[in-house]
């Protein structure tokens, strides 16, 4: 049990940070900074495997696990820094954090599964909790200039909480799997970075940092 809640809370703390260190890693185009980060995260999983070997070499798995995988962490991440790069952290990030209102709501078309009213409860309260964080208290002031922002933001909601529930159909599937996801992740975003936009590194120490703390969760 407390195993499982420092899991918990350590979660917790990553979400807490994405939209801090995206924001201080400076300029740095969305595809290229998925690329960026996803080569870390595939670094850090390939020294995992050396450390515990994975099981997900002698399985097959299925083509839709793959695509359910790349399509959500590739899709995800590029949404989410395209909505932070568009509009302003503390409203994209509050609509971005609605996907685990979706996904409650969406667990009730899982099969073996009802939506109760303390479900929507509980998922209401964390919603305003989140909002409470994000904002720190104060207010919101959405702007129709940042309509695209938001949108992107939205978009990363429903395709993180889409990510999470189809993923619940493939409970054989092992987590080490994950590493390829970021290995194919790393290079999409790659690809699209050379062919779409162009290229800004993150200048000083800080932004580096920044990016190396997103590559590393």
């Amino acid at each position: 049990m407390a195993r499982a809640t420092l899991i918990g809370f350590s979660a917790v703390a990553m979400w807490a940070l994405l939209a801090l260190l995206t924001d201080a890693s400076g300029a740095v185009p969305p595809f290229l900074l998925s690329a960026i980060t996803f080569t870390i995260g595939t670094g850090v999983g390939l020294v995992a495997r050396l450390i515990m070997p994975a099981t997900d070499s002698r399985q097959k798995i299925p083509p839709q696990v793959w695509v359910i995988g790349i399509a959500g962490l590739f899709g995800y991440h590029f949404f989410y820094f395209t909505a932070l790069r568009n509009a302003p952290a503390v409203e994209a990030s509050l609509i971005a954090y609605l996907w685990p209102l979706l996904i409650v709501l969406g667990s009730a078309l899982m099969p073996g599964e009802r939506l109760a009213w303390n479900h929507v409860v509980g998922a209401l309260l964390g919603l305003a909790g989140t909002f409470l964080i994000v904002t720190k208290g104060g207010g919101l002031a959405f702007d129709a200039r940042y309509a695209f922002g938001y949108a992107m933001a939205g978009v990363c909601a429903v395709l993180w909480s889409a990510y999470s529930l189809l993923s619940r159909r493939f409970p054989s599937v092992p987590t080490s799997i994950v590493t390829w996801f970021c290995a194919a992740t790393a290079a999409l975003s790659l690809v699209c970075h050379l062919m779409l936009e162009e290229t800004v590194l993150p200048v000083g120490a800080g932004q580096w940092l920044a990016v190396l703390g997103l590559g590393l969760m």
